[in-house]
């Protein structure tokens, strides 16, 4: 029987020593030039004691003018590899291998960002308000995010992590070209579902044609956007089959983005009950996947959840994101059972009468759930406990601190 217990070998030549993966979530605790600091050297240390088999780290932007959140860590060359070497060190002094998840924002910057224009396969705006235009990406333009995600993962190479991880989930640029609401191309970039897994297909190749053959890459996948017209199943299986001959180390399976947010919690009682929210989808992509490991992240939260996963060969990890934020060693508390099951944290907005007839309530539960999580890492950053009691009110008024203010800063220029 396969267990959460088991080490895992992957393609590349590493070996995960459990199966449990802390999936990433965006820390936005890079300092006010893009860079890591102590803070988020201490929380990968206490992850890296928790008992987990993979860090994947949150949201590392590939370009200094298109941010998710404005405190996104950059990378776009080696002006801060000391900084990103001792970030790589803090989960290695555990024994614990730790990826980079490489990502562009394209439309879904961030939205009280004033000045800044996000760039996209289309000029399509996202469904939220505020939400402003973006420009369409010129095919030269498309070169230069491909090239950057490709210098990114060299530069991750260098400091000492052993992968990257290409966010292709959740609404982000990599999905905006996969999905046919928001790629209305018709060029070499859209037009039918092969052209639009281009760009995928495209990144992953340049990063793996400039990488160490034992440097990991892996690709977080969306099974769909849950969205009428979008990016379906099927479509996302075609692109798992082509995935799996390009090298990949890992394909981690998710869902969702921020205008129907399957990946932050906001998922039904009876989905939620089923534990794993993606698992269903992963059963019929293990043969097209072929040699490649699966994750499946969305909803495990108990020990005989994630070893009948395991056990029936419908995935090869378990990925768990919000539990990690407010108890930073649960894979160590499932593997030595000392809990059966991990506790979530959820909140929802009141009013919600009134706000349904202004807003999709269901979205704007997502983005305080995710900035409460977001919270609770700052916390552990800082050296602090978590707040179980937070409220929605102070974690709003983070959220708009931490995304709006700053937004106002002044920016340093670029460091030589």
């Amino acid at each position: 029987m396969t267990s959460v217990n088991e080490p895992l070998p992957l393609p590349c030549g590493q070996v995960l020593p459990t199966r449990i993966m802390k999936a990433a979530m965006s820390e936005a605790l890079g300092d006010s030039t893009n860079a890591p600091d102590d803070r988020l050297e201490r929380l990968y240390r206490t992850w890296g004691e928790g008992g987990y088999g993979l860090l994947v780290t949150g949201n590392v932007m590939v370009d200094r003018a298109q941010l998710g959140e404005p405190g996104n860590v950059v990378i776009e060359d080696e002006r801060d590899l000391d900084a990103l070497t001792r970030w790589a060190k803090s989960s290695h002094d555990s024994g614990v291998p730790i990826w980079v998840q490489l990502n562009h924002p394209g439309r879904q910057s961030n939205l009280l960002a004033l000045g800044r224009t996000p760039v996209a396969p289309s000029a399509v705006p996202l469904n939220l308000p505020g939400a402003p235009m973006p420009r369409e990406l010129t095919t030269v333009e498309i070169g230069d995010i491909i090239d950057r995600f490709a210098n990114a993962a060299v530069v991750c190479e260098t400091a000492g992590f052993d992968g990257v991880q290409v966010h292709a989930a959740h609404g982000y640029l990599v999905t905006q070209f996969l999905s046919p609401l928001t790629n209305l191309r018709t060029d070499e970039w859209g037009g039918d579902p092969q052209r639009r897994m281009r760009f995928l297909i495209e990144v992953v190749r340049r990063i793996r044609s400039r990488v160490s053959p034992g440097f990991a890459v892996s690709v977080k996948l969306n099974s769909a956007d849950f969205q009428r017209g979008g990016f379906t199943e099927d479509e996302s299986r075609d692109v798992i089959a082509a995935l799996a001959t390009e090298g990949l180390d890992l394909i981690e399976i998710s869902g969702g983005n921020y205008e129907s947010p399957a990946m932050s919690g906001s998922a039904a009682d009876s989905t939620r009950a089923r534990e794993a929210y993606f698992l269903d989808y992963a059963r019929t992509v293990r043969d097209l996947a072929r040699d490649v490991p699966l994750a499946v992240t969305g909803g495990f939260r108990s020990r005989t959840g994630m070893d009948e996963a395991l056990d029936a060969g419908d995935c090869d990890v378990v990925g768990i994101a919000r539990p990690t934020a407010t108890a930073p060693d649960a894979a160590a508390t499932i593997l030595t059972g000392r809990v059966a099951t991990l506790t979530a944290h959820e909140l929802r907005y009141g009013m919600r009468r009134a706000l349904g007839k202004v807003v999709d309530i269901k979205a704007l539960d997502g983005v305080l759930n995710i900035s409460w999580h977001t919270d609770q890492l700052h916390r552990l950053g800082a050296g602090r406990q978590p707040d179980l009691d937070r409220g929605r009110l102070a974690t709003t008024l983070a959220l708009l601190r931490r995304n709006g203010l700053a937004s106002f800063r002044p920016k340093r220029g670029p460091r030589s």
